[in-house]
């Protein structure tokens, strides 16, 4: 009787052998738990700055990098200025150097001009889109004709040598008449009269060859482009021109420069 009173106490034993294993994985999961925490924490604004680079990536736009490759010092001496800045500076070297050109060209015109006698027959305007050379007709063509005069040849030679300093302008002739209509074998209006005076110009122009015709164009205004009132011969004189315009590149605040030769 007292040997089976035994075994049952043994059989209500139970085995605790699992509890050393279970015990150590909740060990580990809390301290999996301690770390994760202690990141999302701590690190933050780090993992917000890592999601918005992606996201900008992807999506094509500028990445934490580039923010901050424009966000440093500003008296740094290679990316100190913000690139607009930097923008506006060049800008404004740009257009100090095309206004010092222009007007060395406008000189050494003018002093042609006033050196050959030619300043009732020339002038010359800077202003803030181009300089113009403007060449009276009678200078350069005979009545009603295209053909530019043989000793108009020695002035265009003259202006295309200027020119040549100046290589990087773009060059627009333009022809211009008055308002009589004109009617021969040649021209049925004064549109043809004057584009062909533009374009005979400027090919005695061109046959220099250090000027780059690509940089060259001609156009015909016709009656429709006056500076004087056609209704006097006086007038009338000073509409049909031929005009050499030196573009500006860069449109500046500087006011028209007008001076006549003397």
């Amino acid at each position: 009787m007292a040997k089976k009173t035994r075994h049952e106490s043994h059989e209500e034993h139970n085995d605790e052998s699992w509890l050393l294993p279970y015990s150590d994985l909740m060990t580990l999961l809390l301290a999996l738990f301690i770390v994760l925490y202690s990141m999302s924490t701590t690190d933050a604004k780090k993992f917000e700055e890592m999601s918005q680079a992606f996201k900008t990536v992807l999506d094509g736009g500028t990445g934490v990098m580039d923010q901050n490759s424009t966000t440093q010092n500003p008296k740094d001496p290679i990316v100190g200025r913000p690139r607009t800045a930097m923008d506006a500076a060049e800008l404004a070297a740009l257009k100090q150097k095309e206004q010092e050109d222009l007007e060395k060209l406008k000189k050494q015109i003018d002093q042609y001009i006033k050196e050959n006698g030619l300043t009732s027959e020339l002038s010359t305007k800077l202003n803030q889109s181009e300089l113009v050379i403007t060449i009276s007709d009678v200078a350069l063509f005979p009545s009603g004709d295209a053909a530019v005069k043989p000793e108009a040849r020695i002035l265009a030679k003259a202006i295309s040598n200027m020119l040549q300093q100046f290589p990087n302008y773009n060059i627009l002739v333009s022809g211009h008449t008055d308002n009589v209509p004109i009617y021969n074998d040649q021209f049925e209006s004064n549109w043809e009269l004057s584009s062909a005076r533009a374009l005979n110009f400027m090919k005695i122009l061109l046959l220099n060859q250090h000027l780059d015709p690509k940089k060259f164009s001609a156009v015909g205004y016709g009656e429709y482009h006056p500076v004087a009132d056609n209704n006097t011969n006086e007038g009338r004189a000073k509409n049909r021109r031929v005009e050499v315009s030196i573009l500006r590149k860069y449109q500046s605040n500087v006011q028209s420069i007008q001076v006549p030769a003397k």
